[in-house]
């Protein structure tokens, strides 16, 4: 019985190819919803994964997110290196300021101040650069940050600084080494260009030395924005953030929490989850009408069909396990066909810097909203099935 429902569906082509087309479309939405949700959050706390030798983040205890910080008095650095089972600890600042390119462009900037002795922080360079380039005087290096075509100075050297006003439509090329920029009127040397990890919400990055941070942008009290910690051999990250918080008063959280940390605050205040929610409801909702109206059309364009079946000693049960074979198996062609799609997909996206990360769950995101749509439809269909007399058979001919 199962073998002859499955050459009913298939022998009804239109029907059978909108069904699995339904089913593929909302697997494929599910799925790049979901990927694009992981992608960004991934984004959200890249400075985080920048720095995997920090096992503890120290900073005001109403920072939740470098999305909004408040810096720290200048003498917590010391007294987060006097905690017992701190193996080493060092500052980082984080501002912002507007940046002027040789042409005259302006671009906002998050300038990042990492430790003036270590460096830590500091991303590699590309082309193979040391990042002891920072030591030098003036200088900086910058990075994309998940931004595209911000990071564009004039080709011609007649463009540069020009002195009749701005040259914002000249040819231009990327930033490199030995380039100029100012910086809240500093003149700021480009000593390379970083692999740094791209942000969410994307946003250019300019890396300094404490120093030379402190130093070009705007004059505040406090500077200090993070004290990175690294935990001594014998302590665990946990322990030692307790004994940090209890020891200074401020807000300590090891990498692994303040992952978590951030993921929620953008959970809760970014816009853009509304917007995955509003493309997931979407992807369901049409999905749903699609393969429950093609279900409903199928089955009903099949009750002489079934009608004969009936007739010849089917029960309503046999019946309905027909229309369950049948969803069944369009649901397994068109979530497979989604999920290979959405690969493609993400590959393709991935190249082009999109934030798309597919993790071990979204696709299981995907095939979760098809089987809860494909059951949807087959209790939608299981009744004028359930319903149907052998004498129909006779009616509709």
């Amino acid at each position: 019985m199962l073998r002859l429902g499955m050459r009913m569906l298939i022998a009804d082509r239109p029907r059978y190819l909108a069904l699995v087309f339904g089913i593929a479309f909302t697997a494929f939405l599910v799925t790049f919803a979901a990927s694009y949700f992981c992608g960004f959050m991934t984004r959200s706390f890249a400075l985080i994964a920048e720095n995997p030798t920090a096992d503890v983040w120290v900073m005001d205890p109403a920072v939740a997110t470098p999305e909004q910080t408040v810096n720290l008095p200048n003498a917590a650095l010391n007294r987060v290196r006097s905690v017992d089972g701190v193996s080493y600890a060092t500052p980082m600042m984080l501002g912002s300021s507007p940046v002027r390119f040789g042409n005259g462009r302006i671009q906002v900037f998050q300038v990042i101040g990492v430790d003036d002795a270590t460096l830590a922080g500091t991303p590699a360079l590309q082309k193979g650069l040391s990042p002891s380039v920072l030591h030098r005087p003036d200088a900086a290096v910058a990075a994309a940050g998940g931004t595209e075509g911000k990071l564009e100075t004039p080709t011609r050297p007649i463009d540069l600084w020009p002195t009749d006003g701005p040259h914002l439509d000249v040819p231009t090329r990327q930033l490199a080494a030995g380039d100029e920029i100012v910086v809240n009127g500093h003149r700021v040397k480009i000593e390379g260009i970083v692999s740094a990890l791209p942000r969410f919400p994307p946003r250019t990055l300019l890396y300094m030395t404490f120093a030379n941070a402190s130093r070009v942008l705007p004059p505040e009290r406090r500077i200090l924005t993070f004290v990175l910690v690294k935990a001594a051999s014998d302590v665990l990250p946990h322990e030692l953030a307790m004994r940090i918080e209890a020891s200074t008063g401020l807000r300590a959280r090891t990498a692994q929490d303040f992952r978590s940390d951030i993921v929620w605050w953008f959970l809760l205040n970014s816009e853009d989850v509304g917007d995955v929610v509003s493309m997931l409801v979407l992807a369901i909702t049409v999905g749903l009408g699609v393969v429950g109206v093609m279900l409903y059309m199928f089955t009903h364009a099949s009750l002489s069909q079934y009608a004969v079946l009936k007739a010849m000693g089917a029960t309503s049960k046999t019946l309905i396990s027909i229309v369950c074979a049948q969803v069944g198996f369009c649901a397994l062609v068109g979530t497979g066909l989604g999920l290979g799609l959405c690969a493609l997909a993400g590959q393709l996206a991935d190249s082009q810097t999109y934030p798309f990360r597919m993790m071990w769950f979204t696709p299981l995101v995907g095939t979760i909203a098809i089987l809860t749509i494909s059951l949807v439809a087959a209790l939608i269909s299981f009744h004028p099935v359930a319903k149907l007399q052998p004498a129909v058979v006779f009616s509709t001919n």
